[in-house]
């Protein structure tokens, strides 16, 4: 029992030893390239409303957790807290964003349930469309489609209850202002965090 645990010990330094032995050399290239990819699709899964920052947070954690303390690749804990809250300020981007419109111009929550879902609807599509334009055309087509899909579902919700079609407009265009620039310093705040993860394991 002990001859085998400690030969499976044994194998497991030799494991780790190799691990860190590939990452001195070509593994550090390969390492980094797969950390920035990660974090990219991190990154852009907020133009569909997932909390791609957070998750790139988790990326720099993981690797500051689990990897190599030393050299070029190691992530120390200032940089996991400057990527936290670079998250928090975007999160609070969006919030004030959202605050400020369709909820501000009276929107009932029927009608903020849908400009929610327009607003998903709408950054699938976008970034569907934006496709033919190499790299930005998804990023700006999906904050621009999010921003209509929430107009849409606000004024889709505000005629469902019976309201003017003045009233109607106001509450959509408040929806799309808030969406689009809420969705804008989200991924300018999540493009500072992918730029900090790529500076880390880079540099």
């Amino acid at each position: 029992m002990l001859y085998h645990l400690s030969n499976y010990l044994y194998e497991l330094g030799v494991s780790l030893f190799d691990f860190t032995a590939w990452l001195d050399s070509a593994g550090v290239i390969v390492f980094s390239i797969a950390i920035i990819i990660l974090s990219t699709a991190a990154w852009a899964g907020n133009l569909v409303a997932l909390p791609g920052n957070w998750m790139m947070v988790l990326v720099l954690i993981a690797l500051a957790w689990f990897g190599p303390q030393e050299g070029r690749i190691a992530v120390g804990l200032s940089t996991v807290i400057l990527a936290a809250v670079l998250a928090a300020v975007g999160e609070g981007i969006e919030f004030a964003a959202s605050a400020l419109g369709a909820r501000r111009a009276g929107a009932s929550r029927r009608s903020t349930l849908y400009a929610m879902v327009g607003s998903l609807i709408g950054a699938l599509a976008g970034a569907v469309i934006g496709v033919p334009i190499p790299v930005v055309g998804s990023i700006i087509a999906a904050i621009l489609f999010a921003g209509l899909g929430a107009m849409g579902g606000a004024i889709y919700g505000e005629r469902s209850e019976g309201k003017e079609w003045q009233e109607t407009w106001a509450v959509g265009q408040a929806a799309f202002w808030g969406r689009t620039i809420g969705t804008f310093g989200k991924i300018a705040a999540g493009f500072a965090i992918l730029a900090l993860t790529a500076i880390s394991v880079i540099l």
